[in-house]
């Protein structure tokens, strides 16, 4: 493509050199530039990208987008200078990429938690009606059987127009989407055009990157203010953020709740551990999940279907079918008759959640022994509410290590331990080594109580000192049951 057709979706301030050379790819990477590629310099969070000119030209560049041009020109070689490479960086992809966007229908999910069973379920109920699909999640990317790593909630925007390049060559109809905050405030989703929004629920997280729960929100609400007309939004009514998501959208609104009047509604009838019976809508339906959250989660689901054509028979038929995914509230029975639960909740208000999905299932019947800790390098506020969270709602508490990265695991224990009192503490007892940790409460566990494994749920590595160690929950838990 010639370089002057890629800039037609953005304003240069400046353009020095030869503007209609062919442009054979795009990155934001230096180590993966070739001959003939076009260099976009992104000011990072931890690097300045415009370091790494001098790199890019030497393996190939022959175009520069940049904010600052640089003091040494290279001849033969094309320099852009924009206001914002963050911003631009995506309606240049897009462009690159053929606008795959507006060849599928693009769902977006947002919100705190139940993004990825959002998505995910989208992804297999659409798959499970007939269509070719394609999911961009935390756990792993998907183009219909494809499973492609994951290694950020929302890929860059280069990597995201050319998995929905390669998701439209491969025949896909429909493609379901996480959109993280970052992601959203760092315009990694700039130029795609959805088809419809869906928020979950807007709770404390990410604050070591936004600072203030408000910048959070606007991060999460600017995705709805950029939906077209002629998209959807549906938004969770019984969150008190959910209509400031949507009170200046273009898009058609809808609502779901489980406790008043909105356009879908649900009801729980029977809950067990192996699943609930719900109401959707005046329809009876049984389902493999559990928790209100989860009624949430599968009303959003279904007001998505809806949005998108299907009939609520058809939807149900198929939801009816579908498993929770990796992770999420997943049972492990051990052979003495408790149950090990796996969940990726870390933030308090999944953790309370969880909770409290488990006890609505539990019935006062047996007890409930969590083990949780909290990431390192992360929101330091969250910690003692983490801590505080478990300790409310269960018999017994471990606090341990989850991903330190480069913070001590005991240092992260203490902030967590810093937010009980005397009475609370009795409650707790703190083990550095999840390993052992888990083992601990599965030896303190009898018939009948529930083991809580949180914070990690479908990861497979324990992040210390800047390297990923083989850590997983549920292999751990199959070993102790012999399974």
């Amino acid at each position: 493509m010639k370089l002057n057709e890629l800039l037609k979706n953005i304003k240069p301030v400046a353009v020095i050199g030869e503007q209609s050379i062919d442009i054979k790819g795009v990155n934001i990477d230096s180590r993966k530039i070739a001959e003939g590629h076009l260099f976009i310099a992104m000011k990072g969070t931890q690097v300045d990208g415009h370091r790494f000119i001098p790199k890019a030209i030497e393996q190939g560049a022959k175009a520069i987008l940049c904010e600052d041009m640089p003091e040494m020109k290279v001849e033969g070689v094309t320099y852009v200078k924009v206001e914002s490479t963050e911003d631009a960086a995506g309606k240049v992809a897009t462009l690159f990429y053929g606008d795959p966007s507006k060849k599928l229908k693009l769902v977006g999910v947002t919100g705190t938690n139940g993004k990825t069973t959002v998505a995910t379920l989208l992804y297999n109920m659409f798959r499970k009606m007939g269509y070719k699909c394609g999911l961009l999640s935390t756990v792993c990317n998907y183009i219909e059987d494809e499973a492609i790593p994951a290694d950020h909630t929302t890929p860059d925007p280069i990597e995201l127009n050319e998995l929905l390049g390669r998701m439209v060559n491969t025949g896909c109809e429909y493609a379901f989407m996480e959109c993280s905050s970052h992601a959203i405030a760092q315009k990694r989703i700039s130029g795609l055009k959805f088809t419809g929004g869906l928020f979950t629920n807007l709770t404390r997280d990410h604050l070591d990157y936004h600072k203030t729960f408000e910048n959070y929100r606007n991060a999460k609400k600017a995705f709805f203010d950029e939906l077209p007309k002629g998209a959807f939004a549906i938004t969770n009514a019984d969150d008190k953020n959910g209509m400031i998501m949507v009170q200046n959208t273009k898009a058609t609104v809808k609502t779901y709740s489980t406790r008043s009047a909105a356009d879908f509604k649900a009801r729980i009838l029977e809950c067990h551990f192996e699943g609930m019976y719900l109401d959707i809508d005046g329809h009876e339906v049984g389902v493999q999940f559990i928790g209100k959250f989860n009624v949430s989660n599968l009303l959003t689901v279904y007001g998505a279907a809806r949005m998108l054509g299907k009939q609520p028979e058809d939807i149900l038929l198929v939801m009816s079918t579908l498993h929770s995914v990796s992770g999420r509230l997943e049972p492990i029975h051990s052979p003495e008759g408790y149950t090990a639960i796996v969940d990726y909740a870390h933030t308090p208000d999944a953790l309370e959640n969880v909770l409290k999905a488990i006890h609505e299932v539990l019935n006062g019947k047996g007890k409930l022994i969590t083990v949780c800790g909290a990431g390192g390098n992360r929101d330091k506020g969250k910690r003692p509410l983490m801590a505080q969270e478990a300790v409310k709602q269960s018999d017994k508490v471990i606090i341990t290590s989850d991903n330190p990265r480069f913070e001590e695991p005991q240092d992260i224990i203490n902030d967590m331990l810093d937010g009980l009192n005397a009475q609370q503490l009795k409650k707790v007892i703190s083990i550095v080594d999840r390993k052992e940790a888990i083992r601990t409460a599965c030896m303190m566990a009898q018939k009948g109580d529930v083991i809580l494994v949180a914070g990690k749920g479908h990861e497979t590595y324990q992040e210390i000192k800047g390297v990923k160690y083989h850590f997983d929950d549920k292999e751990i838990l199959n070993n102790i049951f012999g399974n």
